[in-house]
């Protein structure tokens, strides 16, 4: 799976099409199709089976949870994200009972929005073209969408770690192929830091899934802690 067809769902059509202009900056996503109210929504779930709903909680006519427990219902291979100004705790429950991929509140940050299709698309892509896997794939998998390294604000990261220089090591992995790891070595001279700055940063990477560690043997047989993606 290269391309995720993204059904947005919401009855504001400004909205909607902020959603849109949104989504389509995203690499690998595409909007199939906007719906404005529920009924809509379930013809269009049904004939354009988009790999994701962006789906509002408030409608005219009712509740966005009930679309969502129909597709879950019908066993139908559509994940949900929703995207809600709602602020209390009971529709987020109900939500993460009903198996959604992310919860955003309105109104919407655009690097947030991003962060979590990006992370959907590398979800869906390693759901899809792996057919074994480690403990580390099922935590990179159920774990990553609600807290994202790279936009934790500042009072949420732990001493030593600021955001703007995690997000820079973040895209250093962001830029290499999977299977290409990085020494702390390596990320000091990318980052333009010191080794034991980079460590320190990889390290937490570690901690949130991000990245894993692995021991690498070189050419002369010495072994060298490297992290990869996770």
């Amino acid at each position: 799976m290269n391309t995720i067809r993204v059904l947005i769902v919401e009855d504001d059509a400004k909205i909607a099409d902020l959603h849109r202009r949104f989504t389509e900056r995203v690499e690998g996503c595409e909007v199939v199709g906007i719906a404005t109210g529920l009924e809509d929504a379930r013809y269009m779930v049904e004939a354009l089976e988009p790999d994701l709903i962006l789906l509002d909680l408030y409608f005219p006519e009712g509740s966005g949870m009930d679309l969502l427990h129909t597709i879950r219902a019908n066993r139908m291979e559509t994940d949900v994200i929703l995207i809600t100004a709602a602020r209390e705790m009971e529709p987020l429950k109900q939500a993460l009972r009903g198996g959604v991929f992310d919860y955003i509140i309105k109104p919407v940050i655009t690097e947030r929005f991003n962060d979590c299709l990006t992370k959907f698309r590398e979800y869906r892509m390693r759901l899809s073209n792996s057919e074994t896997i480690e403990q580390r794939d099922v935590d990179s998998i159920l774990r990553p969408a609600t807290a994202p390294a790279g936009n934790a604000v500042q009072d949420d990261l732990p001493k030593g770690i600021d955001s703007l220089t995690l997000r820079k090591v973040r895209r250093l992995f962001e830029d290499l192929p999977r299977t290409t790891g990085l020494s702390a070595e390596d990320a000091a001279e990318r980052m333009g830091a010191s080794r034991s700055t980079a460590r320190r940063y990889l390290e937490y990477l570690v901690s949130v899934n991000f990245v894993y560690a692995d021991v690498v043997y070189g050419s002369v047989g010495r072994p060298e802690r490297k992290y990869f993606r996770a």
